[in-house]
């Protein structure tokens, strides 16, 4: 079995981000989401997010690309995901390309296409006008 692996805080989750699951999803059998704790995005990245990490953790899991979610509480902790997980493949975005390419010594490292006419971030600022 094949198993990938993708984190993100999917705040307001919208079809950027199930079209990042469904196609990180055809690079394995196995689909493990790794999805940023409120603390982390607070201490770490200064974001608030919309939705709880338990809310947005429900809706990942109800996504039929999503087989496992578990949490990221650190930048750090990517190496022991992949080696914990068995992991073949991590993807990420295109906008993180070679950020995480010291992953390539454990696994496979893919960089996505964004869907370029979609973001939380424009949908807060659209929101907010």
């Amino acid at each position: 079995m094949k198993k990938v692996i993708t984190y993100g805080t999917f705040d307001l989750l919208h079809y950027g981000h199930i079209q990042l699951l469904r196609r990180a999803k055809e690079y394995g059998d196995y689909l493990v989401v790794a999805l940023s704790t409120d603390e982390f995005n607070w201490n770490a990245k200064q974001k608030k997010c919309y939705f709880s990490y338990e809310q947005r953790k429900m809706l990942l899991e109800s996504i039929r690309y999503v087989d496992l979610v578990i949490p990221e509480e650190n930048w750090e902790q990517k190496v022991s995901d992949v080696q914990e997980f068995k992991i073949d493949t991590f993807v990420m975005g295109n906008d993180w390309e070679g950020k995480f390419d010291f992953l390539k010594d454990y696994c496979d490292v893919v960089y996505l296409p964004r869907t370029p006419e979609i973001s939380t971030t424009q949908i807060k600022k659209d929101l907010g006008k």
